[in-house]
């Protein structure tokens, strides 16, 4: 008779993850008994407080984490091999928690909408009802709207710590959901809210349910979901290669997926433009940084071994992605549509250095690591667009935000700081010198030169060549085109959201100037352990 093997769970490595979730399941109880003129307040300071207490945490964790024998990695295994504690995983902790942070600050925004949140007053009131304008004229607010953020940075952090294919399903799903709901509550224009969610719920259905066909299909290949034991498999050659790679080929459909690559990218300008702004900007720079990290993860640890089988699908699919981000792009005359696929040209940048040089034991001092520059690039972007999302929700009139580009006409002459800084953000993104987003392609770029990926990086400069023009034509229009009758109006945000665009600016700036403590903080991550 078997014996029970009692499991072994290291709070002391996990207890950023699990105050995260503690504090959403706490959110839902603040639902449930604090009284409705109170939620607001408490929500939001309940919010604020978890996601900085684990940001502290996380640090913590990582000063303690013990180094590996080939001084090239550090960290360990949690949760009988279930989650992989090490220096990427720390780093990308950290960055979301801080883009959750910003993310809530966004949400708690009131001064913008005289006094109410972008949020619907009542979700399940249909549009132009007796109850939808019940609820909108009485100052209704969903307060739920942190613990679901919550739910969604808690499976943010999961996914790129997972170290089996199943917990990295869960991952995914905790992450997902939350944010299906969240896109679907935007107070105004809320059919289109409505419809972005419906339609991210059901693309986001199918690329799951190919992600656990692939997990399916790797299992019966390898015998085993452990990231370990599937590269060993591969190594030895033990099972069907056939099934290793129509699983492999599953598994890359539901990440592509998520980081919006082409010819998956269809969901993203629908849903970026349909979304309450405050979700889009922190859907847009969080999500992006989780399903990074788990990609890497992923075919690093699992699949490190068959490089050559994977590498030119991400050839194809990085060249796909940056071509269709930057052409679409060029036609697009509403601003979030226009972020929405600038997010898809920057997939392919990022998917460019995740076919740079990997870490080894012979790695010449100071060769700039695929892991190192897919990790900077993230920060670079995360924080440009946070910003640049944040100024969207202040150009605005009477109706709401006015996102359409014939209204951001002569912003330049109504407001100077506002569409100056927009257009350092819009520079940033660019990749314009002494803005972080110079050094981010480049740190991209010179890692995929490194491990001879010619082809692409000569496709990633012209794609950034026709980025630069969609960018450089919304500053134009901003400040060398007249204003007519139909010009908005910017308004004054409380200190909250005024707080997350000077944060990134500041981010955005000075990693254009001084980008080496960020690149050595990531090149001190290390490797992903085995």
């Amino acid at each position: 008779m078997t014996e029970f093997a009692k499991p072994t769970i290291e709070y002391s490595q996990l207890w950023p993850l699990l105050v995260v979730f503690g504090v959403a399941c706490l959110g839902v109880l603040v639902e449930a008994f604090v009284p409705r003129s109170m939620r607001l307040l408490v929500q939001a300071l309940l919010a604020v407080v978890g996601l900085g207490t684990a940001l502290v945490g996380t640090v913590l964790v990582a000063r303690a984490l013990p180094e590996l024998g080939d001084g090239a990695a550090y960290g360990n295994l949690a949760m009988e091999g279930s989650f992989a504690l090490d220096g990427p995983t720390v780093f990308i902790w950290g960055l979301l928690l801080l883009f959750a942070i910003a993310g809530v600050l966004l949400f708690a925004e009131r001064q913008l909408e005289g006094g109410v949140s972008a949020f619907a007053g009542q979700a399940a009131a249909l549009p132009g009802t007796d109850a939808e304008r019940k609820a909108s004229t009485s100052g209704l607010d969903h307060t739920e709207v942190y613990p679901l953020l919550l739910f969604a940075v808690g499976g943010m952090m999961m996914f790129p710590a997972s170290n089996d294919l199943l917990t990295m399903f869960v991952a995914l799903e905790v992450l997902s959901l939350p944010l299906y709901l969240l896109c679907g509550l935007a107070r105004r224009r809320r059919l289109l809210s409505q419809e972005a969610a419906l339609k991210y719920f059901l693309l986001g259905a199918f690329s799951s349910g190919f992600f656990l066909y692939g997990v399916a299909l790797v299992y019966g290949f390898a015998g085993s979901m452990q990231f370990a034991a599937i590269n060993e498999a591969i190594r030895n050659d033990i099972g069907n290669r056939n099934l290793l790679l129509i699983g492999m080929g599953l598994l890359a459909v539901g990440l592509f997926f998520k980081v919006g690559a082409a010819p998956f990218q269809a969901w993203t300008p629908d849903v970026y433009q349909g979304a309450p702004t405050a979700v889009t900007a922190f859907m847009a720079a969080a999500t992006k940084v989780a399903a990074f990290g788990a990609m890497l993860r992923l075919f690093y640890v699992a699949f490190g071994s068959d490089r050559w089988t994977w590498q030119p699908m991400m050839w194809v699919v990085a060249i796909l992605t940056m071509v269709v981000g930057s052409v679409l792009a060029i036609a697009q005359s509403d601003v979030k549509r226009l972020l929405a696929y600038s997010a898809v040209a920057h997939t392919g940048f990022l998917l460019t250095g995740v076919l740079g040089v990997q870490a080894t034991t012979d790695l010449a001092i100071g060769q700039l690591t695929s892991l190192q520059a897919v990790l900077f690039y993230l920060v670079t972007y995360g924080f440009a667009t946070i910003g640049a999302f944040a100024i969207v929700t202040l150009v605005r009139d009477s109706g709401g935000e006015q996102t359409h580009l014939s209204r951001w006409v002569g912003l330049g002459k109504e407001s100077p700081l506002v569409a100056g800084v927009f257009a350092f953000f819009l520079l940033a993104m660019a990749g314009i010198p002494l803005t972080s987003g110079f050094i981010g392609k480049w740190a991209v770029f010179s890692s995929a030169l490194s491990a001879g990926a010619y082809p692409v990086v000569v496709v990633a400069v012209l794609s950034s060549v026709v980025a630069a023009f969609f960018y450089v034509r919304v500053i134009r229009l901003m400040y060398f085109q007249e204003p007519d009758a139909r010009t908005v109006s910017v308004t004054r945000p409380s200190v909250l959201t005024a707080s997350t665009i000077g944060v990134g600016a500041a981010v955005t700036l000075v990693l254009g100037i001084v980008p080496g403590p960020v690149l050595d903080l990531a090149g001190r991550a290390g490797e992903f352990i085995r």
